[in-house]
Parts: C-alpha cells; structure tokens; sequence
C-alpha cells in the first residue's frame, strides 16, 4: 500500500510533553462502527464487559540512555536490543569514529567494548558485567529513553516514574508500552469487581518502535524484531475467555502484535517465547484480539497503519480527526482510544 494513505497534519501543541494526574483522568475516544464517544478512561469500567480478558505487557523499561567517554571525546549510545546477558546492539552518537575494541566509560568503573560496528550508527556493546550487575548500573548511570518527539528525548527524574506502566516487571524494554501509562490500582481494581479478567504478557520494546517508515511501499517495510513472550497459563486462560463468548481485549498494540503473532489460523492462542517481527496493515486478518486499546500514533507509522488495518483507515481518519478538533492530547503521554475490531 502507498505509505502516502497514512499521512496526516499533527499541530505540535497537541503532542503531550507530560501524563495527565492521575493517570486514568485522560481522554478515550471509543471508535465503532456506529461512530465515536468521547469518554475518560476510567470509563472503562462501563465500556468492558464481564467476561472479557484485558492482556497487557508487563515489560519494564530500563535507563538504557547512556553518556560516556571514549578516551577524551564524549559519546551517547541508547540500547535497543538485548543479545546476550552482557551485551547490547545500540545507536551511538557520534559513531564514525568507533572502532572495534575501543572501550566507552560511563562512569565510576561502569564501561563497555565496542564489539562490532553496523550501519546507520548502530553498534554492538559488550558490557564489564551482566544480568542483574548490569540492570543495577544502568539504573545508576543511565537515563530513561524517552521517544524524540517528547521534550526532544530528555528525560528528568519524573519519567523514571512516569515513563513506566502499573503493570511494569520484567526488565528489558527501552520505550514504554504506552497504552498501559493510563491505568491505576485504583481502576484495576474496579476492573476486577466489574468481572474483566485481567493477564499479561511479555514484549520487550525496541527502540525500532520510532522508526520512520522510509519506503514508498508498505510492502518494501523491514519491520524490527522484539522478544516477546506467553506463558501455557495465559494462552490457557485467554482461549478459555474466548470460548465462553468473552472479548479479547489487547491494552496496546505490543500486547496485540505478540497476541496475534502466537495465535494459529486456528483462532487458537499457544505458548510462545521467540522474536517477532510481523507487520501488520489493512488486509490482515486479525485472529484472535477484538478490543484494541492504544494511544495516538505518528502519521506514516507502522503503528498508525495497525490501527487502520484494526479498525479501518478511513474510519480511523475520521477519528483522528475528531481528536484533532476536540484537543486530544498525542503520542506516549497523551489520551488513548478504544477501537472496535471492523466485522
């Protein structure tokens, strides 16, 4: 498809600099075939059904901004994908005059060798430790990777907190899966009075997730992988849900591509523990979510062209906008919206 159909006017002043207080104060607009309705999203509460099954990620994002030195001259690397328990493929600035075997220091005796060189800046980074060592430096070194087009990606001590999910565990992510920013304790527990059974599951979100889409072509795409992973339980209890008429309700579009990308054409959702890379635009057919809640997305984005392929293009230009006309707040701090499956 032309990438061309999914570009849109954004004023800058609708981008969200901050989260809304507290959390589930922001705005949801609930998209269906019968039109649109603006509502908070503590409304979820109404808008869900007993019976249906909210899957959120439980990825936790790490401080993966890192700045260093390499000899007397400064350098910013931000980690994108994990590749084994002491190293990292990053984005380095600047990255022309890395070597192979130069090494970074980012403080006390915290450092890492470069290990390879790719292309467009990116580098592969072997740390002076690992695992649980090395998430307990980039806590104290690092700084929250906050996506560029917020405060242009320099975060404060506020992100530490407000760039991290209710449902946040496993570490690994470097950007927030940012539809689950929007609920609290307080609505998750009406959310089980209410008799919405709630799981996780587990994608680690690279930082290809900002990514612009460069081609022409949706089809000329490369889509960027991410470890994602589903327990026997949850994939038990999800088509448990599904087979006694509950909705599938996917909080954003990571839980929603892993969700898909470990369902068969069975409709039937399996265990998983692997990379994923699919790529979904209008003309997929979705086999398992029925409920998609998401925030606004970049225009030409993959992210926008999920939406489309969920909820239909020209539907979801309409509710883009609405949005736009009624002040909705943009991005991975702004409002989200609650999207019916087209039949």
């Amino acid at each position: 498809m032309d990438v061309d159909l999914f570009d849109f006017e954004l004023p800058r002043e609708l981008i969200a600099e901050r989260p809304v207080a507290p959390r589930d104060a922001a705005r949801l607009l609930h998209v269906t075939s019968g039109g649109l309705a603006d509502h908070v999203i503590r409304d979820l509460t109404e808008l869900l059904r007993p019976g249906d099954v909210l899957v959120s990620n439980d990825t936790r994002v790490i401080p993966a901004r890192l700045f260093g030195r390499r000899g007397e001259a400064g350098v910013e690397v931000t980690l994108h994908e994990r590749v084994t328990l002491d190293s990292w493929k990053a984005f380095a600035r600047p990255a022309k005059k890395l070597r192979p075997g130069d090494t970074l220091r980012f403080g006390g005796d915290f450092s890492a060798a470069v290990v390879e060189k790719g292309e467009a800046g990116e580098v592969l980074l072997r740390f002076d430790r690992s695992g649980d060592a090395l998430m307990v430096a980039l806590e104290e070194h690092g700084r929250m990777p906050l996506p560029p087009y917020i405060r242009k990606g320099e975060a404060d001590e506020a992100d530490r907190a407000d760039y991290q999910t209710v449902f946040a565990r496993e570490k690994g992510a470097v950007a927030a899966p940012t539809a689950g920013l929007h609920f609290t304790p307080e609505l998750l527990a009406a959310l089980d009075a209410r008799g919405v059974r709630r799981l996780t599951v587990t994608l680690h979100v690279g930082a290809g997730t900002f990514l612009p889409v460069k081609v022409d072509d949706t089809s000329d795409h490369k889509m960027h992988s991410e470890r994602g992973v589903v327990t026997d339980t949850v994939a038990h209890a999800v088509n448990a849900a599904k087979a006694a008429g509950g909705r599938v309700v996917a909080v954003g579009t990571t839980s929603l591509r892993l969700l898909e990308s470990a369902t068969g054409e069975d409709g039937v959702l399996r265990p998983f523990d692997a990379a994923t890379d699919i790529f979904i635009t209008p003309g997929y057919r979705f086999r398992l979510v029925d409920v998609l809640m998401t925030n606004f997305h970049l225009p030409r984005s993959t992210l926008f062209m999920l939406v489309s392929a969920f909820a239909g293009l020209e539907r979801m230009k309409t509710a883009y906008e609405h949005a736009k006309a009624s002040g909705y707040r943009f991005y991975s701090y702004g409002d989200a919206c609650l999207l019916e499956k087209v039949p």
